[in-house]
């Protein structure tokens, strides 16, 4: 996948004439190392994702994919990965692998959770599907569509190909989510042209090329930007209904909450995953033979405070686009997603949306919860604690650190993880100033 504006994510986007690679720098950010580096092995250390149990359970039985109609797979994988249906984002952008098949009257559906990703072209050959997995990253598969039920159950299958594209600077170097926003296809060369987009763009740059579902008040946004839909009509819809014919599709919603929460979830996904390699990578046990250089250790640990620095401000939404007016879901995706997740003694969540000022009410992401953060080594977790509790505890007096955090928002995000997450360190205590 993707991150950044026209919100047109793809899962191996590689737009015509390797256009966006010319225009895609590498971030200071970005791991430079290799994927095959000792410590990290990409392409062959083992896995732990959703997917790896999916294919577990499809081999041993207990689950059976079937096609249906024009959908194919699409019903059987989304329930064997546990995605909700109301995820569904609609990007009619044509920046991916399957662009030939992708407009205005068919657009690509995307569907996730806080694990997994599944992108869906009504009339495509395959399914793609892309898994957070605990330590090697982002990992892509493809579902066979054109399998026959009567030989047996398809299974997910890796795709490296994917790597082309979703190893970039905007992916921070490492294989990871992209999310665009496209302009209008440009007449006199007959393309769009995406830009990444993360939680820090205001709405006024984000969805273009996507459909919205919902209401954004009075702030513009650039969804829904089709010769079907009035310019009046397009910051609030409740559904695409008669926008284009609807068989096979699996519902009617592109919907404005879950489109703000994607946009964070990618970015915080790459990010964890920047943080697990460079650790990895960096550290002298995993690289034998090793013979120690004066000062290395200090380099290290300056490198990693670095990226854990860059890690918090994302994590704790520091430098998030306030929302200018309220925003509000038309899919029932506000209220599941509100309803899961851990809960402290009070009953606050860090899944508890706000949407009046901003995406989160308790502004700490809720993947601190994921597999992916839980498996980070020392040399990346250690660090990211303390700077949490740096910024937390208010001995950081940045003057961004306090517009984006209260004293009460502090309060309640250490009080939250203090009740709900089990390795948080114990020098998080109450929060004074």
């Amino acid at each position: 996948m993707h991150v950044r504006t026209t919100l047109a994510v793809g899962f191996c986007v590689c737009l015509i004439g390797g256009i966006w690679t010319s225009l895609d720098a590498q971030r200071s950010g970005a791991f430079r190392g290799s994927t095959e580096d000792p410590a990290i092995k990409y392409s062959s250390s083992p896995l732990n994702n959703v997917v790896v149990d999916v294919n577990r359970r499809i081999q041993d039985g207990s689950i059976r994919l079937a096609a249906e109609g024009r959908s194919g797979f699409l019903r059987s994988a989304l329930e064997a990965l546990q995605i909700p249906v109301d995820s569904q984002l609609l990007v009619f952008s044509r920046a991916s692998l399957q662009g030939k098949l992708i407009n205005e009257q068919n657009p690509r559906a995307l569907f996730f959770n806080d694990r997994v990703a599944l992108g869906w072209v009504r009339g495509g050959e395959i399914i793609e599907v892309a898994a957070h997995d605990e330590t090697a990253g982002v990992v892509f598969y493809t579902l066979d569509q054109r399998t026959d039920p009567a030989t047996g159950s398809p299974q997910f299958k890796r795709a490296f190909e994917c790597l082309g594209c979703h190893v970039a600077g905007d992916t921070l170097g490492v294989p990871g989510f992209l999310m665009f926003s496209t302009t209008r296809p440009d007449q006199s060369r007959g393309f769009s042209l995406p830009r990444a987009v993360d939680q820090s763009d205001a709405l006024s740059r984000r969805f273009g090329g996507w459909f919205v579902t919902g209401s954004t008040g009075a702030a513009p946004h650039m969804g829904n930007d089709v010769a079907s839909i009035e310019a009046s009509d397009r910051r609030d819809r409740a559904s695409v209904e008669g926008l284009f014919d609807a068989d096979g599709y699996r519902a009617l919603s592109s919907d404005i909450v879950a489109h703000l929460v994607f946009t964070h979830q990618v970015g915080m996904a790459n990010l964890l995953t920047r943080a697990s390699w460079q650790a990895r990578a960096a550290d002298p046990l995993l690289h034998p033979p090793f013979t120690a250089t004066p000062g290395e250790e200090e380099r290290i640990t300056s490198m990693m405070s670095g990226v854990a620095g860059e890690v918090v401000d994302y994590l704790l939404f520091i430098d998030e686009a306030r929302l200018t007016d309220r925003v509000r879901g038309a899919s029932g995706f506000t209220e599941r997603f509100s309803s899961v997740g851990p809960r402290d003694q009070k009953g606050r969540s860090l899944h508890d949306l706000d949407l009046n000022r901003r995406l989160m009410t308790y502004p700490c992401s809720y993947l601190i919860y994921s597999p992916a953060f839980d498996a980070l080594p020392a040399r990346a977790k250690d660090p990211i604690y303390r700077r949490m509790w740096q910024v937390l505890s208010g001995e950081e007096q940045g003057e961004r650190y306090r517009s984006a955090l209260s004293l009460a928002d502090r309060q309640a995000i250490v009080e939250i993880l203090r009740d709900t997450k089990k390795d948080l360190p114990a020098y998080f205590q109450a929060v004074t100033r």
